[in-house]
């Protein structure tokens, strides 16, 4: 009894010891650490307490960083009504238990690699199954924007991708509305949806040729589809950026003349605005490099101004055809297959043997133009990576004749096109 008395005692007092000298040494370090950052001749007395380092900041920089970030508010506070989340739904079978789609089953049907350790599973005995039910299931999500008070939303065309598919549109104040796709841009990732709504806030679009890299942006979206509009900051990294942007399924959308952000985009923010600090939209978000931290891209809203007066004038989305497929010359292709050009539109066939060069009954078919023609320039431009063929032709309307420069076994030649709107 006395020797575990004394033996609780002895530990307490330890205990004590310790903490005392701990507390010292921990009293030491933060007393050397202030001494050291704050002034190294100085002996702070025990009455003081250490204080919280702070770099002194002028009277213009405090003025910049509070007007700044009173912007942004302003900007999110007025922009963030207009801005709208898509939800993707479908009807799917429901999954029956024991069916194939246990995730477990493939695993063990392999077994482990270790031959000693193989195990056999019992097959199961085939009965029949009653029909699938069916059912209604929410499938992906994304983002948009307003863009007239009746409402029309833009967005991306990937988001609305899906012909067999139901889209519902939901408001920064929480309402649903049925969404009817209008038009899908065949050349570029852009789509309008309407849905049936009156005096609905609306964004102002920008000059996106105006942009400068390192001005801040904002933007807002429907993040990871779940977290509805979500407000992200950053600056322009970079501008003019090609980009060749999949889906993971097989599908891919070149991007010409991408913005390029530092502004967090996740998925559920395509189709989701770019913004200024006016608040006014400069680009639509449509892609992110997985590989990189922080790197975002966007369709400049200059791109997309063509879209919607088409939609406002027709109704539908309107785009000319010239009706070939290329692909764009660089001083590698020049080199591999001894070129005598270094840019051009090199007319070739896809990958399938259905995929012609040249589209029969097409404008480029009607004007003579065929399988290895090189388009040099059209209309006096330069054709290559930095004005692509498609998004020259973009600038036009159905009915307008281009001149094209075509450089067919060594002579160029002027072809005149006729271009008409592409049908679905």
């Amino acid at each position: 009894m006395f020797s575990s008395m004394r033996l609780t005692k002895f530990t307490v007092l330890s205990m004590l010891l310790l903490g005392a000298i701990v507390g010292g040494i921990t009293g030491a370090i933060t007393t050397i650490r202030v001494g050291r950052f704050e002034s190294i001749s100085s002996s702070p007395s025990q009455d003081e307490r250490p204080r919280v380092l702070s770099i002194p900041k002028t009277d213009e920089q405090s003025q910049t960083f509070t007007d700044e970030e009173s912007q942004t508010i302003e900007t999110v506070r007025r922009a963030a009504p207009a801005v709208v989340s898509i939800l993707i739904t479908k009807e799917l079978e429901q999954m029956r238990p024991g069916s194939s789609d246990f995730p477990f089953d493939d695993f063990f049907q392999f077994g482990f690699p270790f031959e000693p350790f193989q195990f056999k599973i019992p097959q199961r005995q085939q009965q029949e199954q009653p029909p699938a039910r069916r059912e209604r299931r929410e499938v992906g999500g994304g983002s948009g924007f307003l863009i007239s008070a009746d409402g029309l939303v833009l967005t991306n065309k990937h988001v609305v991708a899906d012909t067999d598919a139901e889209y519902t549109v939901i408001t920064n104040d929480g309402k649903r509305y049925s969404a009817t796709v209008v038009g899908r841009d065949p050349t570029n990732d852009l789509a309008v949806v309407k849905i049936q709504g009156k005096d609905l806030p609306t964004l102002v679009f920008a000059d996106s040729g105006d942009i400068k890299i390192g001005q801040t942006v904002i933007a807002i979206g429907n993040a990871l589809s779940q977290y509805r509009n979500t407000v992200t900051k950053g600056v322009v990294s970079g501008i003019g950026r090609r980009v060749v942007a999949g889906d993971g399924a097989g599908s891919s959308e070149v991007l010409e003349e991408a913005i390029q952000t530092d502004a967090a985009i996740n998925p559920g923010n395509s189709g989701g605005p770019l913004l200024n600090l006016r608040g006014e939209v400069i680009g639509i978000n449509t892609a992110i490099n997985r590989g990189g931290q922080l790197v975002g891209f966007a369709i400049p809203i200059n791109s997309a101004k063509i879209v919607v007066e088409s939609v406002r004038k027709h109704g539908r989305i309107v785009r000319p055809w010239l009706g070939v497929r290329y692909i764009l010359i660089n001083e590698q292709l020049r080199k591999e297959n001894n070129l005598s050009v270094d840019y051009g539109a090199l007319v070739v066939r896809g990958d399938s043997r259905t995929d012609l060069a040249v589209i029969p009954g097409s404008p480029a078919d009607k004007a003579g133009i065929v399988e290895n023609d090189i388009i040099l320039t059209l209309r006096g431009v330069r054709v290559g990576e930095r004005h692509s063929l498609a998004q020259e032709i973009a600038k036009y309307q159905p009915g307008d004749t281009v001149e094209l420069k075509v450089l067919r076994k060594g002579k160029e030649l002027l072809i005149r096109v006729k271009l008409e709107e592409f049908k679905e």
